[in-house]
């Protein structure tokens, strides 16, 4: 045989084997899959952001291996699970990429305080009066539930107790990324901040590739909860474990001040003269920092994240997201804890992030539809670190996807489904909820946690909560 012949053929064989999960499936062969998902309107939020009518999904292992129009797909894959689209449009899970999940066992216990009023007065001695394991386990399940019901399937968490975050995450099926909370006072996991980094890195090292949707970061609490020293430690523990940091950032006037009082400069230039910033890291908030310092971030690719309803709610400040976006850094979106904002409705998030920068801005035409959508999805993942795996539906990521149902008479008329599902869409839409190819709720019914069950225990401690507060 000629070897030059030889090797063309080898190479066009290689080639359409290696390129099988791009298309939809080898030529004229059935491929059995594990779950087939389909929907009138298919929205992939990858690069092209299209939108795929009467498109499906077909899904092997937790992996996505094919996307395309319905009745092509199911000529190709044979699903042991095929979930139907008839009224449905199917999208990636949302990311909500800043919460402190087991806070939901606070919600509403100090509402309408200004920031750091309500921090020092109200959260941080609850904490240390009501928090432990149980009400981490708890509260962190609470949040996993409402999460799942309004069709988040990834968050970023910073809590005390990492390691019993970590286990209800992975009994409930979501991906997370889960902070270890550093912080240089008593808590109700570790003594100071010297004790909270011990404490962390054995979580790490613990969790770090135990499961593959529980990624295990560090958590450092604020420029105002630790000096210069504990934040340039931590940073050196996140770069020797290989992992990266989630932390508040720039979020009010208060941080800034005392940034400028301890430390003679702004809040992003403090982290940015120690070094802090070399490393991944999830800026949460971002509500006050110069266009210098807007700069810096760039820079150093920090991820973003912006919570409008939290910074509305503790006075902190309308986050400059216009003024971001334009110079190139990653923006996602996140709730913040519950006791601050009071839920975990990335929908209700959606819409406040759109119309609050459309009026800072004094301008209908900023953050459209469309990129706010990117905002809670592909883009919250880039921020997060995570846009190789999730936030788009295309061959080769996990599967993480969601089924919205249009049979609500608010779907009635639907023009444009991208703005429907900005500036109608609620979390009682959703129907069904997939985390990488593992199915957590369907037709509504929520399949990995025991929801009556969850309401006893939960109101059991609300009301040990209320009578505390009430002596």
């Amino acid at each position: 045989m000629n070897m030059r012949f030889f090797l063309i053929t080898t190479k066009i064989f290689l080639l359409s084997t290696f390129c099988f999960a791009d298309s939809e499936a080898a030529p004229n062969k059935i491929q059995k899959i594990d779950l087939l998902i389909e929907g009138d309107h298919l929205v992939t939020m990858g690069k092209s952001r299209g939108i795929i009518q009467k498109g499906a999904v077909a899904i092997h292992q937790g992996v996505i291996v094919a996307v395309g129009k319905a009745k092509n797909i199911r000529e190709l894959y044979e699903p042991e699970i095929l979930l139907k689209g008839e009224n449905r449009i199917v999208m990636p899970g949302l990311i909500n990429g800043h919460s402190h999940a087991a806070m939901t066992l606070f919600r509403g216990i100090a509402d309408d305080y200004p920031l750091f009023e309500w921090l020092n007065n109200y959260i941080f001695p609850a904490e240390v009066a009501f928090v432990d394991k149980e009400f981490v386990e708890l509260g962190t399940e609470l949040a996993c539930w409402e999460m799942i019901r309004g069709g988040t399937t990834t968050f970023v968490d910073m809590y005390y107790f990492p390691e019993a975050i970590s286990r209800v995450v992975d009994s409930c099926g979501l991906r997370a990324l889960v902070s270890a909370t550093v912080i240089d006072q008593a808590s109700p996991d570790a003594s100071d901040a010297q004790d909270s980094l011990l404490k962390g890195e054995a979580f790490i090292r613990k969790w770090k590739n135990k499961n593959q949707r529980i990624m295990p970061i560090l958590g450092p609490h604020s420029n105002y909860t630790l000096d210069l020293k504990q934040l340039k430690q931590t940073r050196h523990l996140a770069e020797k474990l290989g992992v990266g940091l989630s932390i508040h950032m720039a979020e009010s006037i208060f941080e800034n001040q005392h940034a400028k009082t301890k430390y003679d400069d702004t809040s992003v230039k403090v982290f940015e003269s120690i070094g802090f910033l070399k490393g991944p890291t999830i800026a949460a908030h971002m509500v006050w920092p110069s266009d210098e310092e807007i700069q810096i971030l760039k820079k150093r690719n920090v991820g973003v994240i912006y919570n409008p309803t939290s910074n509305m709610k503790t006075g902190a400040g309308i986050a400059p997201i216009i003024k971001m976006l334009k110079a190139g850094i990653h923006v996602g979106i996140g709730t913040d804890g519950a006791a601050s904002n009071n839920d975990l409705d990335m929908w209700e998030e959606m819409r406040l992030a759109a119309l609050l920068q459309k009026i800072e801005n004094m301008d209908p035409a900023v953050l459209p539809a469309r990129k706010v959508l990117a905002m809670a999805t592909i883009d919250g993942a880039t921020a997060i670190g995570l846009s190789e795996k999730i936030g788009s539906i295309e061959a080769g990521k996990r599967a993480d996807i969601i089924q919205i149902s249009t049979e609500d008479v608010h779907y009635i008329p639907t023009f444009d489904i991208v703005s429907h599902l900005v500036y109608v869409s609620d979390e009682q839409d959703v129907t069904t909820v997939v985390v990488d190819g593992k199915i957590l709720m369907k037709n509504g019914e929520i399949l990995t946690i025991e929801t009556k069950k969850l309401k006893e225990r939960a109101s059991t401690i609300a009301a040990k909560i209320k009578n505390k507060l009430r002596k």
